[in-house]
């Protein structure tokens, strides 16, 4: 696999190796701070101000080019869109919320999943066959993800993987409803319809749990919404330059940030389980994102 790894590398624009490792490493930012926060303060505020703060990023990337906004909106597959949205913003949201809950590499690792889900879901929303080979991968995907999540094994508490695996469920929709998007929509276009959705949506839940954050708060939960949209962008660019199965290993060094992340600031040490479990979600992901060309990668 090393060989096929290195030969399909060889024909990837450097461009697109460093534009998507710039962007993992964006991602892998946006988790570490997120769960700074998400220590303190309730996920529906957190992935508020990480939708509120990535607007003005995303507004500043759709005024660029030869077309306005309003022609773009007008243009925009609105129904689609929609959905797209509200699916990853449900992944956004389960994410923070299972932040706290377990170690940060084992988190994203778990979020991950969502390239395996996406084979399961397939059959029955995109009418498409399930091979052999995706099916094995991902039978040892999931495999994966019970090492990681066995209960009592860890140092999780028992609600982190039911929400992490929720986040994946819903970055699954996200990435099955990719497919279904007319695909002359603009991607940045894309990126700014999002956050304004789920700036709107989430902004009518601060009224159920809202705790007042502190500027030193503030500050970070702005900083998500930065990274995540300049990863949301980075990861654009490498995608329009290169084939997706061909950048699926680049996208799981995030996994490795993150894990640094979680030892360098919270202690967090990963079991000899819970890492080969975690090789096993990552190498049958990639296996998946070759066979399916799916875009993987994270949904941050």
């Amino acid at each position: 696999m090393t060989t096929s790894i290195a030969a399909r590398s060889g024909h990837l624009p450097l461009a697109s190796i460093g534009c998507i490792l710039a962007s993992m490493f964006c991602f892998a930012i946006v988790d570490a701070l997120a769960k700074i926060v998400a220590l303190q303060y309730p996920a529906n505020e957190v992935t508020f101000f990480r939708m509120f703060f990535g607007l003005v990023p995303a507004f500043a990337m759709c005024c660029t080019g030869t077309r306005s906004l309003g022609e773009r909106i007008r243009t925009l597959d609105l129904k689609g869109q929609t959905v797209r949205a509200l699916t990853l913003l449900g992944a956004s949201a389960f994410f923070f919320a299972g932040l706290p809950y377990m170690p940060l590499g084992e988190a994203v690792a778990i979020a991950y999943s969502e390239t395996l889900i996406v084979v399961v879901l397939a059959p029955f929303l995109l009418r498409e066959k399930m091979t052999p080979r995706g099916a094995c991968a991902a039978f040892a995907g999931f495999v994966g993800v019970l090492l990681v999540v066995r209960p009592g094994g860890g140092e999780s508490n028992w609600l982190g993987p039911p929400l992490l695996l929720c986040c994946a469920f819903f970055g699954a929709l996200s990435l099955i409803q990719i497919k279904r998007i007319r695909a002359t929509d603009d991607s940045r276009t894309t990126v700014f319809f999002f956050s304004a959705v789920g700036t709107v949506v989430t902004g009518c839940t601060l009224a159920f749990d809202w705790k007042t954050p502190t500027l030193h708060a503030l500050g970070v939960m702005a900083l998500i919404g930065v990274f995540a949209t300049a990863g949301q962008l980075l990861c654009t660019v490498a995608y329009r330059r290169a084939d997706a199965g061909a950048l699926a290993p680049f996208n799981y060094t995030s996994i490795v940030w993150a894990a640094l992340f979680g030892y360098a600031v919270w202690g967090e040490v990963i079991a000899p389980l819970s890492l080969t479990g975690i090789v096993l979600i990552v190498g049958s992901a990639i296996v998946v994102a070759w066979q399916r060309k799916l875009p993987d990668g994270p949904n941050a």
